[in-house]
């Protein structure tokens, strides 16, 4: 298990890249911020696709709940970058690099699907009282062009490193 020294609460850095081994994830973050209604953006749609960290919230390491986005599928360029999200077992390792060279590592703790419709935004956003880290995706069963569930993987900061 980590050293309190290992997993100390960090200032804040916007985070760069994500890497999730377990599933094979390796990708730059972009940053995304709040769309024209007022939900939180969600990445574009394109052939390199890319997670996004949304900005309004803390960044990986800072006390509070960091988030990022990333698509299951990206319509016309096949796979998305979180694809295999709802594979994560907790205890799997997920890594953000940040801007100022630090890293913060985190555990799963938890992955849960659900309804986008019971979406639990105050399991999301809400505060917390230590590092913690959301990645959250579409999965279940597609109705037309659009995924019914939301996929959110939860974790916890494990260690950080300079």
């Amino acid at each position: 298990s980590p050293s309190a020294n290992s997993a100390r609460t960090l200032g804040r850095s916007a985070p760069v890249r994500l890497r999730i081994p377990a599933i094979e994830v390796d990708t730059p973050l972009i940053r995304l911020g709040l769309a024209p209604d007022g939900t939180v953006q969600v990445p574009p749609i394109t052939a390199d696709d890319r997670a996004g960290w949304y900005r309004h919230s803390p960044t990986p390491g800072q006390v509070g709940p960091s988030v990022i986005l990333g698509h299951v599928t990206v319509g016309a360029y096949g796979d998305g970058v979180f694809r295999h999200l709802a594979r994560l077992h907790r205890g799997d390792r997920i890594v953000a690099r940040r801007e100022d060279g630090t890293t913060a590592e985190f555990a799963v703790s938890a992955v849960r699907t659900v309804a986008k419709a019971d979406f639990p935004a105050d399991d999301v956003y809400g505060d917390v009282g230590r590092p913690e880290l959301r990645l959250i995706t579409c999965g279940g069963p597609r109705a037309g062009d659009e995924y019914r569930d939301n996929v959110i993987v939860f974790a916890e900061l494990s260690a950080t490193s300079p």
